[in-house]
């Protein structure tokens, strides 16, 4: 059995920092209004709004993995563009958003341009939760271990109160009051 070998030419778009997005030409074909850059590439999106109608937006792929929507008025997020056409319900931006391939408006979801997407680029970069775990200091008099809650300012001070204090009684004890 003979093997022939299939040339695909591919576009690549790439950053100064390694990053590269490749598609085949058949995948970008059939999207209409598609721009291609020398890190990036940029295609027409819209999201529909039941009341209003259809919102625009230029949807820029970097090659990074970012995805940018430039709407008429502002640079959004592709989560912001869905909150900023009014849509309601589940905030489901890959399912809501859509790109004209072949005259048809076909969600993200269902396009080879979402397999680029990177979800820590695109998130608002936030700090991480800090919590505390509950802490045990044992009665100086009965050798009893008494449990402190730190769910708050108010128990983790009660705890490093206890904690400085050597001679620590169950009479001190802030939940038994």
């Amino acid at each position: 059995m003979a093997r022939t070998k299939r040339t695909v030419r591919r576009f690549v778009a790439r950053d100064e920092g390694g990053g590269v997005i490749r598609f085949t030409e058949e995948e970008l074909n059939n999207i209409s209004e598609l721009e291609r850059g020398p890190n990036y590439i940029e295609v027409t999106c819209g999201c529909t709004n039941k009341k209003y109608g259809d919102y625009i937006g230029k949807l820029r792929i970097s090659s990074f993995g970012h995805f940018k929507i430039t709407c008429t008025c502002m640079n959004l997020t592709p989560y912001a563009f869905e909150k900023h056409s009014g849509r309601e319900g589940a905030k489901n931006w890959k399912k809501h958003i859509w790109v004209i391939i072949n005259d048809k408006k076909v969600a993200l979801s269902k396009t080879v341009l979402i397999s680029y997407y990177k979800h820590s680029t695109n998130m608002v970069l936030s700090r991480p939760k800090q919590f505390h775990r509950d802490e045990f200091i044992s009665c100086s008099d009965c050798k009893k271990l008494r449990r402190f809650l730190l769910r708050d300012q108010v128990g983790c001070r009660t705890y490093h109160d206890a904690l400085a204090n050597k001679n620590w009684k169950c009479t001190d004890w802030p939940y038994d009051k």
